[in-house]
């Protein structure tokens, strides 16, 4: 074992992990432990926040940290490392690995043992095999500087012939050779755009999933990673509207400019701030979701006095006792129902296979504004509970949101959503359907109202709801016969019996 095997096993590091579905970088919130601390299997180090939730990792080693790699406010990809820790901190002082000390101690101790010409190291694979043709050396030519004998090598690794060799200056003074540092063959050596082996750009599969998404071509790229590798960055600066030529090449001029009296400057009276977290992954998903699906979007206006006071003779039943019993509650009530009336609306369209897959369970998202931005945890398995159920299990979902613990998992899997817009005093909204889902129910605020009832003009409780659905899985027809259903039921409660 070397002594750099050795400082890797001692010193630990533990990787920003992906704690939900495919999420590939969180922002580092709050550290728990400061270098020096002892830590033990199992504990929270820190609070991260990825793009649907607030999360604690806890560390897998026990030991004394010895690095934090990260502060507070930092966002973090997927994989890298964020915390190092001394597992044998008896063992005297030793230097921790670099951020990449394991791999390296890795590689060198596949080196004691590999034979002289192997593989080449690459970004994905196990790299390109020795040639089994041998070349003879070239002659040195006066004049012409020597080449590392891994140049030919990495040239042809790279798909296109070595370098022409450069004839030295003729009038520059004799001068002592420098060394030659062979290039140690970590990576293929890249164009300027970022090409590897065969032409292809560098980047990981979580970027090449961003640029595709945006619809960036990679081979457009200028890379601004270690060994040419195309970053998150480059392609979100490859997205941005290019910065008027004007404005790019002279921004001295704007900045000394004397403005004329009594005009103020905008940019002194705004903010920017940078869109991360919950924030960025909702402006992802909305836009996903509405560049994507054929939103339609139709309303409804309904009396819901019966419904009022059903909610106000519930919070008095024993059965419901501790439980939070709203409006919320029975108009979701209500939406279980008339999906179960027409359950082929609860369903997902399957762009890949060209497949529309209907599901046989009803995941029921509620929509919540939290303090770090909107989520959309669900109720799993919603219809099929009972009212008692189905509020305990609300009440749940709204206080872990509000504190901001839910986790990932309890935002995947939804298949329609509820969003009350009604608590802000809105009558109604066209909502955006959450992706993968097929419809939204929009909530709007009941109020008091002037409504024939019984062929007369009485005050009542009225309220107006909005249903959005996906047109490739919801014709106008079955739309409208859901939303009417859900109205039906709200006009009418006993319906949850007789329909339920």
């Amino acid at each position: 074992m070397t002594a750099s095997t050795a400082k890797a096993q001692r010193f630990r590091e533990f990787k920003m992990p992906d704690v939900g579905e495919g999420l590939t970088e969180a922002e580092i919130l709050k550290w728990y432990v400061q270098p020096g601390d002892t830590v033990t299997d199992g504990q929270v180090v820190c609070e991260v926040e990825t793009a649907k939730a607030a999360v604690e990792l806890p560390i897998p080693y026990d030991g004394v940290v010895h690095e934090l790699n990260f502060g507070e406010g930092v966002t973090v990809d997927v994989g890298t490392v964020i915390i190092s820790v001394d597992t044998d901190p008896g063992a005297g002082p030793a230097e921790a690995p670099t951020a990449n000390g394991t791999e390296q101690a890795a590689a060198a101790t596949e080196d004691e043992d590999a034979e002289p010409q192997g593989r080449q190291a690459v970004l994905v694979g196990y790299g390109a095999a020795p040639s089994s043709t041998k070349r003879r050396a070239r002659k040195p030519q006066p004049g012409v500087p020597a080449q590392p004998a891994s140049a030919p090598i990495q040239a042809e690794l790279n798909g296109r012939a070595a370098p022409a060799p450069m004839a030295a200056p003729v009038a520059a003074p004799a001068a002592p050779a420098a060394p030659v540092v062979p290039v140690a063959p970590v990576l293929p050596a890249t164009s300027a755009a970022g090409a590897g082996s065969a032409g292809r750009p560098l980047a990981k599969p979580p970027v090449r999933k961003l640029a595709k998404d945006l619809g960036i071509d990679l081979a457009t790229i200028t890379p601004t990673g270690p060994g040419g590798i195309i970053t998150r960055e480059d392609v979100h600066a490859a997205a941005a509207p290019a910065v008027a030529p004007s404005l790019a090449e002279a921004p001295e001029p704007m900045a000394v400019a004397t403005a004329e009296p009594g005009i103020v400057d905008a940019a002194a009276r705004e903010r920017r701030v940078p869109v991360k977290g919950v924030r960025k992954a909702t402006a992802q998903a909305m836009v996903a979701s509405a560049f994507t699906a054929p939103h339609v979007t139709e309303f409804i206006t309904v009396d819901v006095t019966r419904t009022m006071k059903l909610v106000q003779e519930l919070k008095q039943d024993p059965d419901m006792a501790g439980l939070r019993v709203n409006p919320l509650l029975l108009v979701a009530k209500a939406f279980l129902v008339a999906i179960k009336r027409h359950p082929e609306v609860n369903a997902a369209w399957d762009e890949a296979h060209q497949e529309i897959v209907y599901k046989d369970y009803i995941n029921l998202g509620i929509a919540a504004a939290t303090p770090r931005g909107l989520i959309v945890p669900n109720i799993k398995d919603a219809g099929v509970k009972t009212l008692p159920q189905l509020a305990a299990e609300l009440g749940d979902l709204v206080a872990t949101a509000r504190e901001g613990k839910t986790s990932p998992a309890a935002m995947a899997g939804g298949t329609v959503t509820i969003t009350n817009v009604g608590v802000f005093g809105v009558d109604t909204g066209t909502p955006i359907l959450n992706p993968g889902e097929s419809a939204i129910l929009a909530f709007g605020a009941v109020k008091l109202q002037p409504w024939v009832h019984k062929g007369k003009v009485a005050a009542r409780q009225v309220t107006t709801l909005a249903l959005s659905f996906d047109h490739r899985l919801i014709d106008g027809e079955l739309g409208s016969k859901l939303l009417a259903d859900i109205a039906a039921v709200l006009e009418r409660p006993k319906r949850l019996i007789t329909w339920g």
